[in-house]
């Protein structure tokens, strides 16, 4: 039977059809890989992700962690498949040869992990902080930091986390007090509180490393004066054996909505609950130079908003396959003007609003998918393009759709969540069906790794501004160039070229409307808006990219139909969804930036 996972089919479709990665093959980095590895690869991940994280997807979310004061308690399967999974040498698998890795292609290794995602974002979410971890210590670490830490996090020994936020200071950086007094011996010690630590303590692996956010003494204030510090749970020698426990403390687990599989945690740095070398204080280590903290842990913080996007999109995609397959066994009801009360029932799936539900997923999930994969992509070409010029399109135009990869999928997916509970009716607001769950988890995307507002404030407020306008155009004028080859190829990719070209030049109009005077307040009053529309805008562009790479209509089999009518369904009633919201910004309308405070 199909996996009611991931769409293998899709996913073939996706890498090998359109985004033709076995042509990745001819550049050095990948010249030991071929098809076969690429899909051997994705067959291991298929597998480990069925057999050793999903089974156990329900039970963590029923027992999730607890502390007893001493220790943080999680079912025995979490930590079985985590081995299972460092087993598969798969956290390495877009990492260079040097280090252990695969040396994939970003975008095989991004389509590995998706299925990992859908079977158990929560178990998953422990090697996500750590992959995202090593590859902040690769750029920026010393080699000694990444023979130290990085090397037992690969080898899945260790794990990782990031430190940013501050309970009263929250998504606002520029406001964190955790302080690193630095010390004689070179090392710091680190006094504060972190808030909304993911992974922040467990005992699934030997150590855990923390990504630490401080202010050092005497440091610019604001943003300017943060730098990063590895803080490890537990001490590490010189040569690698665990020393004393560092003075990192859970204050607490936070119980969520969903995600509850992943340890969710307050920590305290520094307050004497551990005194290495006999006093309190966290031992850090300064990673790079002091007062880069936020420019080094945003190349962690990107590669996380990228993967929260996969990891909405694989929720969001596993609960359509699930109400996919229960509509077509679920038999309820008879066809609109059947006269025969005694006839046998049909599957709902027979119903048309039924199918407008299961087609409005589709269309989301598998117009998400293709975006996070084409981003993968995207990173494989400013590593390896041959040419200067095209790295650093590669890299341009990934900073301008990073916050469109995160948000939108974290918010359409959702939908898509939403969509299967309703396709099941009261069966899917049950717990005896995942679809109830995928929603719970997926809430929490939008919020993961900046919320909607703040993904709409770096689209609008820098992305498409910067260096000139730069990331505008470079957008507008590569979705322009699909437009132009769906153009000359006629008939219906021709005509939804026409809609995607006027879609476009809104984006651009309205644009520059907003940032007319240069008056961020205004031109950012609406911004979360921006957002959604462009990002409708971009996932039209994927719909249309993939009808580009279909056979002739007419000439491929019932997936190839599928993913045509989902692309029809996608410009006929989500793409028009832009109009209004693009009359909104365009007209820069104040009722909500004039709303005071004291009329609510």
């Amino acid at each position: 039977m199909p996996s009611t996972l991931l769409s293998r089919r899709d996913l073939d479709f996706l890498l090998h059809e359109w985004l033709r990665v076995s042509e990745l093959v001819e550049r050095p980095r990948y010249a030991e890989h071929s098809r076969e590895t690429f899909d051997d690869a994705l067959d291991l991940a298929e597998r480990v992700a069925t057999e050793q994280f999903a089974p156990h997807n329900r039970a963590a979310d029923l027992a999730e962690p607890t502390f007893d004061g001493q220790r943080v308690r999680l079912i025995p399967q979490v930590r079985a498949a985590l081995d299972s999974f460092a087993e598969t040498g798969l956290l390495t698998a877009g990492l260079d040869a040097t280090v252990g890795g695969l040396q994939l292609p970003h975008a095989v290794a991004a389509a590995c992990f998706t299925w990992f995602q859908a079977a158990n974002v929560a178990t998953s979410a422990y090697p996500f902080l750590t992959l995202g971890n090593a590859n902040l210590l690769l750029a920026h670490g010393s080699p000694e930091q990444v023979d130290t830490y990085v090397r037992p996090m690969l080898d899945g020994r260790f794990f990782g986390t990031m430190c940013l936020s501050e309970p009263h200071a929250g998504s606002s950086l520029a406001d964190i007090t955790t302080r690193a007094e630095p010390q004689a011996d070179g090392t710091y010690r680190l006094f504060g509180t972190k808030m909304w630590i993911s992974g922040g303590d467990h005992e699934l692996a030997e150590n855990i490393v923390h990504l630490v956010l401080a202010r050092i003494p005497g440091a610019p204030p604001g943003v300017k004066g943060i730098s990063l510090f590895i803080v490890p749970k537990v001490l590490v020698g010189p040569d690698g054996s665990l020393g004393e426990r560092n003075d990192v403390a859970l204050a607490g687990l936070n119980h969520k909505m969903g995600f509850r599989g992943t340890t969710n945690t307050l920590l305290s740095f520094g307050d004497g609950a551990h005194t290495p070398a006999g006093r309190a204080g966290a031992v850090g280590h300064l990673v790079g130079a002091p007062h880069q903290g936020l420019a080094q842990m945003f190349h962690m913080m990107n590669e996380a908003r990228i993967g929260v996007g996969a990891g909405a999109t694989a929720l969001g995609y596993t609960g359509y396959l699930k109400s996919l397959a229960y509509a077509k066994e679920r038999p309820q009801g008879r066809p609109v003007g059947a006269k025969d009360p005694a006839a046998a029932q049909v599957p709902i799936i027979d119903h048309p609003d039924v199918r407008r539900m299961l087609l409005a997923q589709k269309s989301y999930v598998e117009g998400a998918l293709a975006l996070v994969l084409y981003c993968a992509r995207l990173l494989d070409e400013q590593k390896t393009a041959p040419a200067e010029a095209d790295r650093e399109r590669a890299h341009l135009l990934l900073d301008v759709l990073t916050p469109i990869t995160k948000s939108w999928p974290s918010q359409w997916c959702l939908a898509a969540n939403d969509l299967a509970i309703q396709v099941l009716g009261g069966a899917g607001y049950t717990r005896d069906h995942d679809v109830e769950q995928h929603y719970r988890d997926n809430r929490l995307n939008p919020i993961h790794e900046g919320t909607h507002g703040i993904q709409a404030l770096d689209l609008l407020g820098r992305k498409m501004t910067m260096q000139g306008g730069a990331g505008l155009t470079l957008l507008t004028t590569t979705i322009g160039d699909t437009v132009e080859r769906a153009s000359k190829a006629g008939g219906e990719a021709s005509e939804l070229a026409d809609r995607l070209a006027a879609a476009v030049d809104r984006v651009t109009a309205v644009t520059r409307r907003l940032w007319a005077d240069g008056d961020p307040v205004l031109a950012l009053a609406n911004a979360s808006a921006y957002l959604e529309a462009v990002g409708h805008v971009v996932i039209a562009w994927m719909w249309l990219e993939q009808v580009l790479a279909l056979p002739a209509e007419g000439a491929g089999d019932a997936f190839h139909a599928g993913k045509r009518q989902a692309a029809r369904y996608f410009f006929t009633v989500e793409l028009p969804r832009t109009g209004p919201q693009f009359d909104l910004l365009e007209s820069r309308d104040r009722t909500t930036l004039d709303m005071r405070p004291d009329w609510f």
